[in-house]
């Protein structure tokens, strides 16, 4: 039983290292004798325990706030950080060795996760145990919102797990002359080597390893060294850390050697996570973020030199922009959206480092849907139409303000493999299997994915109707109109899911329905079907909640058998979507038998080679992720991930695509850029621009705890201006709501007095609760850290746990600047 002695750490602290003195009873008796005899003789042995020799070896990598780095103790290594070598070092001389004192008070060192996290939430509990209002001064004067920076990548697995294991070595330059160094970590084929003098060593450079301190467990002869290749080179100040790899790796002997004893000894001396850790820390948040993107990925086939979308992937923010480009019979439009010619003129603007603006509406005539668009680069040839054309489409319900972007794409970029060094078991190794030859050419044929971001909200809307569309040219008007097409494009739309694939096959297939419920009567149109169920999109919004039973009637396909009463068939209902227009149902088993489920069946199997099937990925296994990746190492639309903290929300994480950060201009002046810049940390983002508005901070305080997973994201645009020639970081950020300035001239006027001073921005925060996560596709290494690093992965699946919700940043700059200038020319 482990006994509390903390009332009496005084004590403790007194005697620490005399336990083993000649008069330690004398003094301790003497000291201690209005303590208890049982709980003296408790505390005695405890001063005993802690001036027993220790022998393990202690690593605080991933558990404390700070660079840890090799120590080696009289012959024992660890891995500690500088706050952690001075205590070891100061305990050490006081009870004249590495004891258990020594490595408790190691352990718990003042900037240790586990004593800040418990800090931070005695501070929390105090802070509402608290009858008076708290001053402001503090939040005010806080300048510093420090915030990491994610990249979603590929993760590249290595070939081979490394062991931390530091043992001596000696190394032979090209230049003959011979260093002593020590390992940091192992593998078979690789090693990693720690160099307090710095020697002439890059990369390419092939040295000269003999193994001093294997020379006991291994059978060397006199001319046994081994060739590496020098990989790479970090310096820090006076040390600089090389990685090598072995160049003749034919040495049977010494990679069995070194296999059994890694094998053999990787728990004792733990195998470095570092790889792992990192992906599994991007990994959790690319699962949240994708999960609720704004933005619509369409990807492109080319077809006669020409592009035209195969692909979408939709989510609950941006499945109306995917809506809103299909006509009638629910055939995509896309095509109208990203027309050969508008892709050119994206491309010049991607060149400039801006978006292209869609301005767009439809005219619905005799019950058919007519699409009219104009960008914004088509402004250069008539900017007095231009203006007339936004301003008749703004007049329209259905105007819509789209910004394009696109990125390239490779095949290579659409697996994401497991970071466990190819270990995983045979039950794990199936969620994560390489692309399949079927899929990268599939993928082969789709060289680029554009983004589509739905710009449009009633606050623009408004402000658009301000301008004239008097005298406009009808004539002209036309051309900007899209001719129908004969047939219609194949788009398929593959919901974003890191969930089980479903366990029937879906099929698109339209026919009218009519469902009913309480005697009331809603018709509408199926859009899919399996076996099991089906998804129906209706006229008119109907009153149906969630586990609703209906009944569901057919009436074409009733006319088409007899064989079956397609009437009154008892449906569940599964899944409604908020507008209550899209109704998923499932069929109700009253019986041993299910008319509907015996009806689909037979027409599956009699018509499977003509039947379209819902999402493609079915027939495709593997393409849906795929896309999915793809998609991920290209986002270029930062969000910022929203944890809990305690009781309060922390926002210290942002993320982004890997491929769309290194492709993007370098010159490029952006607020990720800008907020860079602002930091007081190396490699750190200070989100100042964004947390220090308190109406912003309300945003994520108030309106998080109301949306639910399944909601819409939240909405708030705001205006920034930072002048670069201020340093304090107060002076120079200023944060303005667009729903603050009480006119549109107060506006403007902001806008022209920031752009005088130096950077503006006009940023959108897209607020959406997070969707519960699938831990199913992080558990393999979520597994694998946890066997090595029990508290590692303990601070892994918290992290899992505790995102609320995610923001994210849409640049509306470009639009903004461009409307403004619009109503200042009317």
């Amino acid at each position: 039983m482990n006994k509390d002695f903390s009332k009496h750490q005084s004590l403790i602290d007194a005697f620490r290292g005399l336990a083993n003195k000649a008069n330690f009873d004398t003094k301790f008796a003497a000291a201690a004798g209005h303590i208890p005899k049982t709980e003296k003789f408790l505390l005695k042995m405890e001063l005993k325990r802690l001036g027993s020799p220790c022998t393990r070896g202690i690593d605080l990598r991933g558990l404390v706030d700070g660079e840890c780095q090799l120590f080696d103790y009289q012959g024992q290594s660890h891995f500690l950080d500088d706050i952690a070598i001075r205590v070891f070092e100061e305990h050490a001389e006081i009870y004249g060795g590495y004891t258990f004192g020594v490595y408790e008070a190691v352990k718990n060192t003042e900037n240790n996760f586990r004593n800040i996290y418990q800090a931070e939430q005695w501070s929390a509990d105090n802070a509402l145990a608290q009858t008076q209002v708290p001053s402001p001064t503090n939040v005010i004067d806080k300048t510093q919102y420090p915030a990491s920076l994610y990249y979603f990548d590929n993760y590249p697995n290595r070939a081979e797990e490394r062991m931390n294991f530091a043992i001596a070595i000696e190394i032979t330059l090209n230049n003959k002359r011979v260093i002593e160094a020590t390992s940091v970590d192992i593998s078979v084929t690789g090693l990693k080597i720690k160099l307090i003098n710095q020697a002439p060593m890059s990369n390419g450079d092939v040295v000269n390893v003999f193994f001093i301190g294997f020379e006991q467990d291994f059978q060397f002869t006199k001319d046994s060294v081994f060739s590496y290749q020098v990989q790479n080179v970090f310096h820090d100040k006076a040390m600089q850390l090389v990685g090598l790899k072995r160049i003749d790796e034919d040495e049977n002997s010494f990679s069995r050697f070194l296999q059994g004893y890694i094998q053999g000894h990787k728990r004792r001396y733990k195998v470095n996570l570092d790889n792992t850790i990192n992906a599994l820390q991007a990994r959790i948040f690319e699962q949240f973020t994708l999960l609720k993107i704004n933005e619509l990925p369409v990807f492109m086939t080319k077809d006669n030199k020409s592009f035209l979308p195969r692909y979408a992937l939709t989510t609950v923010n941006n499945q109306d922009c995917y809506h809103y480009w299909r006509d009638e019979k629910k055939n995509s439009t896309l095509n109208f959206l990203i027309t050969e010619e508008r892709f050119s003129r994206m491309q010049t603007a991607q060149e400039q480092g801006r978006n292209l603006l869609v301005f767009s509406f439809v005219h619905i005539h005799q019950g058919a849907k007519f699409f009219y668009s104009m960008d914004d680069q088509q402004r250069m040839s008539d900017e007095d139409f231009f203006v007339k054309f936004v301003a008749f489409a703004a007049s329209k319900a259905s105007f819509a303000i789209t910004a394009l972007s696109y990125r390239e794409v490779t095949s290579n970029q659409g697996y994401s493999p497991y970071t466990t060094a190819n270990i995983e078991t045979k039950q794990q190794s199936y969620l994560n299997l390489p692309l399949t030859p079927e899929v990268e050419e599939k993928i082969a044929q789709l060289p680029l994915v554009v983004s589509a971001l739905d710009l449009t909200s009633e606050a623009r809307v408004d402000e658009y109707k301000q301008l004239s569309y008097e005298g406009i040219d009808l004539a002209k008007l036309k051309l900007f109109g899209h001719k129908r097409l004969t047939s219609a494009i194949t788009v398929d739309e593959i919901a974003i899911n890191y969930g089980k694939q479903r366990q029937e096959l879906r099929f698109k297939y339209k026919t009218p329905a009519i469902i009913e419920c309480q005697s009331v009567k809603w018709s509408g149109v199926s859009a899919d079907f399996s076996m099991s169920g089906l998804k129906i999109e209706l006229d008119a919004p109907a009153m149906l909640s969630a586990g609703d039973i209906v009944s569901l009637s057919f009436p074409d396909l009733q006319k088409i058998t007899s064989a079956f009463d397609l009437n009154a068939l008892p449906y569940k209902v599964v899944r409604i979507n908020k507008e209550k227009t899209t109704v998923n149902l499932r069929v109700l088993v009253k019986e041993h038998q299910h008319i509907g489920r015996s009806f689909f069946k037979l027409l599956i199997e009699k018509n499977k080679h003509k039947l379209t099937p819902d999402e493609y990925a079915m027939l495709t296994p593997g393409l849906s992720s795929a896309l999915r990746t793809l998609y991920a190492v290209n986002l270029s639309i930062p969000c910022a991930m929203v944890q809990t903290s305690g009781s309060r929300y922390k926002v210290e994480a942002l993320v982004l695509g890997k491929y769309a950060h290194q492709n993007a201009p370098k010159s490029e002046q952006n607020l990720l850029s800008s907020m860079l810049e602002l930091s007081d940390q190396a490699n750190r983002y200070n989100l100042y621009p964004l947390l220090s508005n308190l109406q912003i901070m309300n945003l994520l305080d108030q309106k998080l705890k109301k949306i639910l997973p399944g909601d819409k994201s939240v909405n708030e645009l705001a205006y920034i201006t930072i002048n670069p020639n201020v340093e304090q970081v107060d002076k120079a950020v200023s944060v303005r709501l667009a729903s603050e300035f009480e006119t549109p001239e107060l506006k403007r006027f902001f806008i022209k007095k920031a752009l005088m001073r130096g950077q503006f921005y006009a940023l959108e925060v897209r607020l959406s609760r997070s969707m519960e996560p699938q831990i199913e596709h992080l558990h393999a290494e979520l597994s694998y850290i946890s066997a090595y690093a029990i508290h590692r992965g303990k601070q892994l699946e918290q992290e899992i746990f505790s995102v609320a919700g995610l923001v994210q940043l849409c640049d509306m700059t470009q639009e903004t600047l461009l409307r403004n200038q619009l109503l200042a020319i009317a």
